[in-house]
Parts: C-alpha cells; structure tokens; sequence
C-alpha cells in the first residue's frame, strides 16, 4: 500500500506576507520537507499535495519553487485574490507551472458566506476553468448551501470540500450540516477526510468520529480522499501516524476501495504524476 496525502503544508516565517501561525502557537517554526519526512517515517508516503497556508501570493510563489524541486510534491493548491482586477491573469501565470492543480480562497476567514458568488469573482473563475484547475473550498457548515448554488451556476469546475466543512464536533452538533454535505455529495463534489481531530474539543477521542466518518464514506463513496493536515494536525496532539491508523480503522475499508481512498482519489481528482 501506498499513500498519496492530499492534504497538507508547509511554510517559511521569513516569507513575505506570512500571517499564521504567529508567535503565540506551538506551530510558530518553520515547517519544510525534512519535518515531513520525519512525520512519516513509519508511513509508506508516495507523494503529498501541498496547500496554501497564507493570504500572499509569495506563499503561492514559494510552495511553486519548493514543488519544482521535490520529486514528494506531486501538486500544489495555492492562493489567488479572485476579486482582484488583475486575477485572471495571475491565474494564467501560475497555470504554467507544470505542478499546480488547485486554487483556495480562505473562505472561512471572510465574514460574507456568499462571497464566491459575486459576479466581480466571474472572470477569475473563467480563468480557473480555462486553465484546468480546481477550487479546494475551505469552508464551514454555513457556507454549504451556498457552495451548493456555486456548484450548480459553475458545473465544469471540480469542487473538493476541505476537511468536511468542519462539522461541530465539539459540541456534537451534526445537523443541519448531515443533509447539506449529503446534498452536495449528490451533485458529484469531492470531500477530504482531514482536518477532523483538531475541531474537536479537548478529551474527545478518535473514536468519536465515526458517526461523522462513516456519513462521508456512505455519501461519498470514491470522492473521499484521505489528508493529514499536518502540521496543523499536531493542535490536536495527535500524530501522522495516529491519524493515519485511525482512519484506516474508522473507515473500515479494504482492497482497492482502501487504496482509492488514501491515494487513488487524489491522485485523479488532482490528475497527479506519480
């Protein structure tokens, strides 16, 4: 067994436009390919796909650059101000590097559940289309009804829901966000199995996915992949390696369905090389 992660990062504090993690976070070092490796020293790692951790485009600039040298980086999922005037053109830059796949809006951090569905965003999502890339939706419970009616008014621009839209699971609190995950799995979108343990509250256990995990497999089914969201997983106190574990367990897959999962999914929404 192989694995492809399809979700997780990499930053340098000294890179221009670096906002998180600040000073106050035990995240607050720099994270490169040898702290990867480390983490997955026990972990069959075929290859990652890195994401954007920064609202600057040197970020993007700067996973492009690590990417084109490390062969582990099989793509790269960066930031773009879609809003901005000159948008589409960034985006017809970037989409000449051979490794990048994605773009993600931080939508979490906007306080308007409906900004991507301004019509000032049209021309950049025309850009994305035009280029063959995806759009990675960094997004709660209450931006799911809206991602539904993106989905619907840009049906050629493949959608993965990152981290599962991170349910309540702290307080338990599963619904309305069941149905609206179910709804969108139904329209076709991608969903990452990632992100989970750290929205958790303190002494919940992994064991206390599962009514979570096995809604996204059932509804699902082949459009889940697997991603560890390391390093942001160690918030949680868990380690790659757990976490890893944990969902082979909780998913209970097996044969081709469990290597679809943790790398087949990713490598063919992300049309990856390995």
């Amino acid at each position: 067994m192989t694995i492809i992660d399809s979700h997780m990062h990499l930053w340098s504090l000294a890179t221009p436009g670096h906002e998180w993690p600040t000073a106050e976070s035990t995240l607050y070092r720099d994270f490169g390919i040898a702290d990867l490796l480390g983490a997955t020293a026990s972990i069959p790692l075929a290859g990652t796909v890195l994401v954007q951790s920064q609202l600057a485009n040197a970020d993007t600039d700067w996973m492009l650059a690590l990417a084109a040298q490390e062969e582990r980086v099989l793509g790269v999922v960066g930031w773009v101000d879609l809003a901005a005037p000159d948008a589409a053109t960034r985006i017809a830059d970037l989409s000449a590097h051979p490794k990048l796949r994605a773009l993600r809006p931080m939508l979490q951090a906007i306080d308007d559940t409906d900004w991507l569905l301004r019509d000032e965003l049209v021309p950049a999502i025309d850009a994305m289309i035009a280029h063959g890339l995806r759009l990675d939706a960094l997004v709660q419970p209450r931006h799911l009804p809206m991602l539904a009616r993106f989905a619907d008014r840009w049906p050629d621009l493949p959608v993965v829901i990152d981290h599962a839209a991170k349910p309540h699971l702290a307080t338990g609190t599963l619904d309305p966000w069941r149905d609206d995950i179910a709804a969108l799995a139904a329209r076709g979108l991608y969903c990452k199995l990632s992100g989970l343990r750290t929205e958790q509250a303190p002494g919940q256990t992994a064991d206390d996915l599962a009514p979570c995990i096995a809604h996204l497999v059932a509804g699902f089914g082949d459009r889940l992949m697997w991603g560890s969201d390391w390093p942001v997983l160690n918030l949680s106190g868990d380690s790659y390696a757990a976490w890893f574990a944990d969902a082979m367990r909780l998913t209970a897959l097996s044969g081709e369905a469990n290597d679809w999962l943790f790398a087949g999914c990713a490598r063919h929404f992300y049309a990856l090389e390995t």
